[in-house]
């Protein structure tokens, strides 16, 4: 079944919220300040790996850095113009208002967004979904659900129940990217996934900046260039092959 590592993924998030609700309740805030600072560190350093992974990793070719700056630009243009960060937080201020009254709604907002990203933005998102799709294998996105289940502990600790949401998020995401996986066999090799990859870590940056309270980027902007970013390389590659 091509939706079997998704429905995974999205119960272990769903049961890491559950136990960190329950531990959350009991937890003293310096505590809860301190998980976010580790959080915070960790997503920095992941992200950084992935975003410079386009200058390092031997598929990568000449120009395919130019084309994840112009993805990410443009993207950052189009999310402005859509306003897709204002949005995901007033989705989740809407969530906050029908399911927790007594919280507040920047918390349900906070992790809803925040959480949404750091699941959904990774190669294993991609990679997983793909191989899901595919060939049915959910040794990916395993791994991957593994990963987002033990997160989710720490940030429903830290952020409080708005983390549940993040599991639609990754049914609808990873599940479109799965269902659509036999149309886009042909269009995601390997730099196309590093192109995607590497945008993804710029966006992750953003996140981790704000879990650590350092500058509060609108990281959902960021996200069209996911998707302009490997329709650049494909320009560069048309243009190329157009010159020579």
């Amino acid at each position: 079944m091509f939706l079997s590592g998704t429905i995974l993924n999205a119960v272990a998030v769903i049961v890491g919220t559950t136990i960190g609700l329950l531990i959350g309740a009991r937890m003293p805030e310096r505590l809860r300040a301190s998980l976010m600072d580790g959080l915070g560190l960790f997503v920095l350093v992941l992200s950084t790996s992935m975003a410079i992974s386009i200058f390092n990793d031997p598929v990568a070719e000449t120009g395919d850095a130019l084309a994840v700056l112009g993805g990410l630009l443009l993207g950052v243009v189009v999310g402005e113009l859509l306003h897709l960060h204002d949005r995901l937080e007033a989705l989740g201020g809407w969530f906050q208002r029908r399911l927790a009254r007594g919280d507040r709604p920047s918390r349900i907002a906070e992790g809803f967004v925040t959480t949404s990203i750091v699941y959904c933005v990774g190669p294993l998102t991609i990679l997983g979904s793909l191989e899901n799709g595919l060939r049915g294998d959910i040794t990916l996105l395993a791994t991957k659900s593994l990963l987002d289940g033990v997160g989710s502990i720490a940030f429903a600790a830290a952020l409080g129940p708005g983390v549940y949401l993040s599991a639609v998020t990754i049914l609808v995401l990873q599940g479109a990217i799965a269902g659509g996986a036999f149309l886009l066999q042909d269009v995601m090799d390997a730099r196309t996934v590093l192109a995607i990859t590497s945008v993804g870590g710029i966006t992750l940056i953003g996140v981790a900046l704000r879990l650590l309270d350092l500058r509060q980027i609108r990281v959902a902007n960021f996200l069209p260039g996911l998707v302009f970013a490997p329709l650049l390389l494909r320009v560069g590659d048309a243009i190329r092959a157009a010159v020579q």
